[in-house]
């Protein structure tokens, strides 16, 4: 019986060395590691949104001074916010909105329909961006894909052009892999060809930190395309090369409601002359 016992009560050792073995086989064989092995911190595709190395990369240094020449508060959001309280911010004093529509050639914001219909309907101004991965696919392939996905314009005097969300990038090197002059190019090739889908340029949304590493601080796109700046501080410091000044200002992660909040350059008319083109 003792033995009987002991065999009964024997750890099934070999059954565990081999989904050890298989797991190592697969390993060698793929390159990649499994779903249960992966210990990064690199986000899912798709998660990516305004602002995401703005902290990190730029820091937080206050917030902006408060006797700033007239300027209207907008918000940005993406699939992070859910159903956003539209209602709540309209009555805090933002009168504008830019949604995430799409990233890469491969996501669409599954929040969009409320986020970009809700902001119409309670009154603001508002306008869709789309995140670009420049290692996934080229500039004009993803101005296609933004457009085609809710990225469009109409002269309804409540539709902004579309944003070109160009920043860090959040699932591996910063500048997707890119030299400067290919960067230049990949942006654009992602704007002539969003201009030539909607009659409209499209907004930059960048930060200088950024916008110097990766592109050389290209000043080519200033006389065309509004700048969007991201920078969590009391002003919005330098700019890129070419802008003297700047059309919109990310200028906090950590807002009420919602958390990305941005100043407009300008009282609401500005910001209505802007969607009207």
């Amino acid at each position: 019986m003792p033995v009987h016992r002991s065999e009964q009560l024997r750890p099934r050792r070999p059954h565990l060395t081999g989904l050890l073995l298989t797991a190592i086989l697969s390993l060698t064989l793929t390159g990649q590691p499994s779903p249960a092995s992966a210990g990064d911190d690199t986000p899912p595709r798709g998660s990516a949104h305004m602002g995401m190395g703005v902290a990190a990369h730029d820091g937080v240094h206050g917030l902006p001074n408060e006797t700033l020449a007239t300027q209207t508060e907008g918000v940005d959001v993406s699939s992070h916010q859910g159903n956003v309280a539209w209602s709540t911010l309209w009555n805090s004093g933002v009168k504008w909105a830019y949604v995430k529509a799409t990233e890469g050639t491969y996501y669409t914001n599954p929040y969009f329909a409320q986020q970009y219909t809700g902001s119409y309907n309670i009154g603001m101004i508002r306008g869709a961006y789309h995140f670009a991965t420049p290692d996934t696919t080229n500039g004009a392939t993803q101005a296609n894909y933004f457009v085609d996905h809710g990225g469009g314009w109409s002269r309804d005097g409540k539709t902004l052009p579309g944003v070109l969300d160009i920043e860090w990038n959040p699932y591996g090197d910063a500048c997707y892999g890119k030299t400067q002059s290919q960067m230049v190019t990949w942006i654009r090739d992602f704007l002539n060809r969003y201009k030539a889908r909607t009659g409209r340029a499209a907004v930059i949304y960048t930060a200088t930190t950024w916008w110097r590493q990766c592109t050389g601080n290209h000043s080519g796109f200033a006389t065309a395309n509004p700048l969007w700046i991201a920078r969590y501080a009391a002003d919005v410091g330098e700019l890129p090369a070419g802008w003297s000044y700047y059309t919109m200002w990310q200028y906090t992660s950590s807002g009420p409601t919602v958390g990305d909040h941005n100043r407009f350059n300008g009282a609401l008319d500005r910001v209505v002359a802007l969607a009207n083109g």
